[in-house]
Formats: structure tokens, sequence, C-alpha cells
């Protein structure tokens, strides 16, 4: 297994590299009738397209989805659906240079102690434009649990040691930094100048908060729901931790406090996050994901060649100053693609 899929029943499979001639997937096991565009997924897409806002690179493409199978009629049919994205604009030669270094806070050094050889033209499959096809898996899972009434959503809780003291739901999508309020934005636009013109990069924190998701989702010991969430989430290139509900905070509190007492209208508090015992209890689920710096600095650094020698390095190119804000709608589409897998196994087990 080369670990290019991910689900068991609702399962995405994806190949391309950052600069071959384009990136795409196969979903099987989305249910027939389920109403899905190529405009429905590009819409999607275009939250995670490279080239927007101040902290992107500036590397121009349109991700262009093309439908190639599964969909008759603007409904999916039951069978595999299969989709592309072309490549536009790579510029390989951006790399030549480093080509026989790795460079540190990359998967250079790992992939060529695993492969023996590695794409170095941008960091092939373990480049961020892989994300590209979990955004049109995710949206296709979306449209699949948009018709059960389940939400996803996702926005930035910190970027660059600056928490955002509001969350208002409302407006996500049309905010910078898919920021949770609109008065964090230009304290981290001026962090983000400010970072660039020192040669540096940013990271952040991501919350995901889904909600309408039914009671019952998970299965005991190693499949729970959480475990799998953070599975999904971890799967992304750039997280580096995940928490669940009150997360780390828990270690802190008594179980008096931490506990999430019942009453007959229901639950008086949500530190669990939305899952008891790996399954959904009918609460929000509530996922935070911290999402590292990018590697690729403009500052010098100390790194080695394949020849064992010690150099120094300094990485051109055009690179993000922060994953954020375009990590967010991939770390979405993980938690949809999640969700859609588990409902179709509750299903099953019913």
């Amino acid at each position: 297994m080369s670990g290019d899929s991910f689900g068991k029943i609702f399962v995405l499979t994806t190949f391309g590299e950052s600069h071959g001639p384009g990136l795409g997937g196969i979903v099987q096991g989305c249910p027939s009738g389920i109403p899905l565009t190529e405009s429905f997924l590009q819409k999607e897409l275009d939250l995670r397209r490279p080239g927007q806002g101040v902290a992107s690179t500036k590397r121009k493409e349109s991700d262009r989805v093309k439908l190639l199978s599964g969909v008759f009629e603007g409904k999916t049919t039951g069978t595999a659906i299969g989709f592309f994205i072309a490549n536009e604009d790579a510029r390989s030669k951006d790399y030549s240079k480093i080509k026989d270094i790795f460079r540190p806070g990359h998967a250079d050094f790992s992939y060529e102690q695993k492969y023996g050889l590695r794409d170095y033209r941008g960091g092939g499959r373990s480049s961020g434009r892989e994300t590209v096809s979990r955004v049109v898996g995710g949206a296709i899972a979306k449209a699949f649990l948009e018709t059960l009434g389940i939400k996803v959503y996702a926005y930035t809780l910190e970027l660059g040691g600056i928490r955002a003291k509001d969350i208002c739901l409302e407006g996500i999508e049309q905010r910078p930094f898919f920021a949770s309020s609109q008065e964090v934005v230009p304290i981290w636009e001026k962090r983000v100048q400010q970072v660039r013109t020192q040669g540096d990069t940013l990271g952040g924190i991501v919350e995901l908060v889904a909600k309408n998701v039914p009671a019952g989702l998970g299965e005991p010991v190693f499949d729970k729901l959480d475990a799998r969430l953070a599975y999904a989430m971890m799967s992304v290139g750039a997280v580096k931790a995940v928490e669940i509900g009150a997360g780390f905070a828990a270690s802190s509190k008594l179980g008096s406090e931490n506990n999430d007492f019942l009453t007959s209208k229901g639950f008086c508090s949500n530190h669990a996050g939305g899952i008891l015992g790996g399954i959904s209890s009918g609460q929000d689920i509530i996922v935070r994901v911290g999402v590292k710096p990018i590697p690729s600095v403009a500052k010098p650094q100390k790194t080695i060649n394949k020849e064992g020698q010690e150099v120094r390095l300094e990485i051109g190119g055009r690179h993000d100053i922060c994953a954020i804000p375009r990590i967010v709608p991939v770390l979405k589409a993980m938690f949809f693609l999640t969700l859609a897998d588990f409902v179709l196994l509750q299903k099953r087990n019913k």
C-alpha cells in the first residue's frame, strides 16, 4: 500500500505531483443521486487556490477541475467519480540549483531515505499542492453530507502567536485568512508583512466545528471518531498537533470541571468536543489543529547535500509566508471526508 487512499467506504484515492502535468483522484463509495457539478467543486477549490492574499505564494494556478466520470445529468451515479486538475504555472527551474541539497523542514531527507529517489521540483508528492485533490474529494463528501443537514465550519483562531478574541461563524469565507473575527485581520496582516520583510514564515491554529452530526458515529477501540479525525488532520503535511474539545487544557482540569454533565434538556457543556468513547454525542464536534511555519524561508540555513557535506542554503522560488489561509479548506475537506465515511459505516452497521 502506498498510502494514497483515505477512507473505508467513502474512499478518496489521489495522484499527482507539484510539477507534473496535473493532479487528480477517484472517489469511490459516494451514494447515487447526490447533486454534484463542476461549479460546486470549483467553489471549494477557489478557496484554496494559490496567489491569493498577503500570505500566499505568487504561483498562479486556475485550479480548474474536470469531472471525468461518476456524474450524469448533475447527479452522482454511484460509480467511481474521477477528476483532474492541470498544473499551469510550474517553474521547475527554480529548484535546479538545490536538487542535491536537503531543505530543512521539508521531506527531502526522509523521501531520499525511503525511496532512494525523489522529485526535487517543489517536493513532488510531499508538496502542499498535493492537497488540491483532497479539496475536491472533500467537496464531494460535502455534497453528500449536505443532504443530511451536516455542516462544517473552519476558521483561523491564531496566526503567528496572535489569537483572535472572538468567533463569528457568519462570513468566515469572505474574510482574509478565514479569520474567526474581522477585528483581528489588520493585526494579522501587519504581522505577515513584518515577517515577510524578515525573510521568515509563520504558523497558526485552525479550529473546525461540525454541526448537526447525529449521535452514534464512530467505532469502538481503534476506529474511534476522534482517532480517525486526528489521523485525517495529521495526514496534512503542515499539521503538527490536533486537539479535540478541551484538548490539552483538559489535562489541567479536575474531573468534576472537565465532565460534561447531563440534564433532561441535554449536555451542560462540551469539553469532550462532541465525542464520548470515540462515538459522536450529537453535540458540535470541535477540533483544533496546530499548523507549523512554512519551512521555505529566505534566511540562510544550515543543512547537508546528498554527499553528506555541510552547506548553507538560501531558498528562492515562490512560497507562502504561512500555510494559513490555504490550509483551512484542506482541513475542512478532511473533516468532510471523515464524517462521510462514518455516516456510511453507521448505515452499514444497522
